[in-house]
């Protein structure tokens, strides 16, 4: 993907003249294809000039690399990161045979050539200003993705469920149907039909209630069932035995009933309860599958605030609910969520989608440092005139020597491509400008706590 910001404010060309001029002053250095000038996450030492070739920007997003773009000759590379010391922003490599001339130190440059300041820092001011909008145009693309990828796996599952238990409940209705006729044979008497309505009546209620048996305990009780039922000659006891289980049939409810009947009377009432027990769950297995569609597409629509004003009055624990759904996929796999919500906590009246995505942000950021296994803690209260929202893991912590970066936009902990740094400068500023409020953390080895507040209205403190 390609973004060129170029122009005549962003990239001025410098004249033949002036070039001489300071090809005199720095260190002319010859490129090849494809070789590397500098580095994103490097310590930014030079600033360079290009005499001839070609020069290509790219920056990491993700898995994506995003061509900011390409230098010519007369035009100049490097960021404002080379006057304090910084990391670049950026990595900067020569297309094809280029020359370029580099500066070991750009404090050295400006002060023997004055003229440069207006031109250099100036525009290099600009380009850092330019990339960081461009970039933050490709954060919310990328949290976009992210979500999408994230809702498509969570939605993935409930769906494949819902298409086999369709499946599957077709068939047992075919056999249901089947058996039904014999039902209605003279060997069945309106005792015997009774008998079987009550065991089907407390098995639906008992597989309603989720009541859940350990492993073990329903190996146990299948392997029972199906052997008693072989010894009562009925066919195919183990494909039976698990269902009838399920709904907590034990062999001696069906006891009288093997008694009172003939065997084959006995093994096609078996195989119709059977059959009701297993259309019951599998007709519970599609409707849960669907609610949790359901409910995982008015997530998506909550918590982007779909077809709503930019301010709505929101209900922040709906806000924080709707994100932790959204991340599931990334929870779900060894992380304990605790909720601790206070009572009373009024609706106010924010930019939604907005707040959201700090919730996202402050979460997702959570998770990375526990590296996906621990315990993430949300708590909500009244604090004088504001909520105060607490987002709090049992991670690694952040590194007392990175603290005071953590806010300034590009930084990041994380490996080239998997952070922009962006996260906590874009979660900031929703806080402080959009609301008024304040974002602040504490963090030590085993605990790191984010908290955010917000006044009761946009305006007040």
């Amino acid at each position: 993907m390609t973004n060129d910001l170029s122009n005549s404010v962003l990239f001025p060309v410098l004249e033949d003249e002036y070039l001489q001029n300071l090809e005199a002053c720095g260190t002319v250095i010859k490129l090849q294809p494809s070789q590397i000038l500098f580095t994103e996450g490097d310590i930014a030492n030079c600033f360079y000039i290009v005499l001839d070739g070609q020069i290509k920007i790219t920056k990491q997003l993700g898995a994506e690399k995003i061509v900011v773009t390409i230098h010519r000759r007369g035009e100049f590379t490097g960021d404002l990161s080379t006057l304090t010391g910084g990391i670049s922003q950026a990595t900067a490599s020569s297309i094809d045979v280029s020359r370029v001339i580099q500066f070991d130190d750009f404090k050295e440059l400006l002060k023997n050539c004055p003229n440069s300041i207006d031109l250099f820092v100036p525009t290099l001011a600009e380009r850092s200003k330019e990339l960081e909008i461009k970039l933050r145009q490709q954060e919310k693309l990328a949290a976009l993705g992210k979500l999408s990828a994230g809702l498509a796996h969570e939605l993935n599952n409930p769906a494949a469920a819902g298409r086999r238990a369709a499946k599957q409940l077709g068939n047992a209705i075919a056999s249901l149907q089947k058996n039904m006729l014999s039902l209605r044979g003279k060997q069945f008497s309106a005792h015997h039909r009774q008998l079987l309505q009550e065991l089907q009546h407390q098995a639906i209620q008992q597989a309603d209630r989720e009541h859940f048996l350990s492993p073990l305990e329903q190996s146990d009780l299948e392997d029972e069932l199906a052997d008693w039922l072989e010894s009562r000659g009925v066919e195919n006891a183990w494909q039976l035995s698990s269902s009838l289980a399920y709904g907590g049939i034990k062999s001696s409810q069906l006891e009288k009933l093997a008694t009172e009947m003939e065997s084959q009377a006995f093994s096609e009432a078996v195989i119709w309860l059977e059959a009701t027990l297993t259309m019951n769950g599998l007709v519970n297995e599609v409707e849960q599958s669907t609610s949790r569609i359901s409910d995982l597409v008015g997530a998506i629509k909550n918590y982007s605030y779909m077809d709503r004003s930019a301010i709505q009055e929101v209900d922040l624990h709906e806000g924080l609910n709707n994100t932790i759904k959204i991340l599931h996929h990334k929870l779900k796999y060894g992380v304990t969520v605790n909720k601790q919500y206070g009572k009373n906590i009024p609706r106010l009246s924010v930019y939604g989608g907005e707040l959201n995505q700090v919730w996202t942000n402050l979460i997702d950021n959570a998770i990375d440092g526990m590296d996906g296994k621990g315990e993430l803690t949300i708590r909500t209260a009244l604090e004088d005139n504001c909520v105060l929202v607490e987002i709090m893991d049992n991670g690694a912590g952040i590194p007392p020597e990175i603290q005071a970066r953590i806010f300034e936009p590009f930084f990041t902990s994380k490996g080239v491509g998997k952070g922009s740094g962006l996260g906590l400068d874009i979660s900031r500023r929703i806080i402080v400008q959009q609301h008024q409020g304040n974002l602040r953390f504490e963090s030590q080895a085993g605990k790191t706590i984010f908290q955010v507040r917000l006044p009761l209205k946009i305006g007040s403190s």
